[in-house]
């Protein structure tokens, strides 16, 4: 081996123990932070319990839950929460909560959601939105909406279906609808404060006829207003009243 390639082979195998090290550094040395949505912790499981919302005006709630399927494929201290909203329309929504522990890996994209249950996400309608809130404090929260289709069939016959899927990411001090941003402000805030963040991944879904992807979107910023704010407990900047 000549000189030069054994001063590169010196460096890259420094790089790597070094690489090495530090990763040890923070998984040994890190502290889990705080949840940014209201939860209890369950005795004798590593798993917490989500409070969603169960007396919602206007709204027949009932608890859902989570498939066992995605239990066992998740990490054994990622935490959970369904339910399902009904209006006084008889529209359904349906509310998830999955959030990590010690294992970043239980927060995935959430299209993979999606697609893995078969529908195929409109990428031209989907869309980052905002919805704005007057509790606990006027705040626009930062959400990605989702528009995607799927064809059913009932009784031997076939119809398309639409879906509308919202869904943001939050921890303590920390909300945001961008899952790179989550990844990004997670990386950097255990690096400043050797703190993993606990990040929640939060997904309100409801299915409609084709055409009415903006009614039902509607319908999840009103559920979203009154829910909310009973469970969430970290937030963007407030909305800054505008200047006369």
């Amino acid at each position: 081996m000549k000189p030069r390639e054994k001063v590169l082979l010196v460096v890259v195998l420094g790089v790597i123990a070094c690489t090495a090290a530090t990763l040890i550094h923070f998984r040994s040395n890190q502290r889990l932070g705080e949840p940014g949505i209201r939860s209890t912790p369950t005795e004798g499981a590593l798993r917490r319990a989500i409070e969603l919302p169960q007396a919602v005006p206007g709204y027949i709630v009932s608890n859902r839950p989570t498939d066992q399927i995605v239990v066992d494929a998740l990490p054994a201290d990622t935490s959970f929460g369904q339910a399902l909203y009904a209006d006084l329309a008889g529209r359904m929504i349906q509310v998830n909560v999955v959030m990590m522990g010690t294992d970043r890996t239980s927060i995935h994209k959430p299209q993979f959601c999606l697609t893995g249950q078969g529908w195929v996400i409109d990428e031209a309608r989907s869309v980052p939105e905002v919805v704005s809130l007057s509790r606990p404090q006027p705040v626009d929260l930062p959400v990605m909406k989702l528009v995607a289709s799927r064809t059913v069939e009932v009784n031997g016959t076939k119809s398309s279906l639409s879906g509308i899927y919202v869904y943001w990411f939050v921890a303590d001090k920390a909300c945001t609808a961008s899952h790179s941003e989550r990844m990004w402000w997670m990386a950097r805030h255990l690096v400043q404060t050797g703190e993993l963040q606990r990040w929640a991944y939060v997904s309100y879904f409801m299915p409609c006829r084709p055409g009415q992807e903006e009614t039902a979107f509607e319908a999840i910023k009103k559920l979203i207003r009154v829910t909310v704010p009973e469970f969430q407990t970290a937030w963007p900047a407030p909305v800054q009243p505008a200047l006369h």
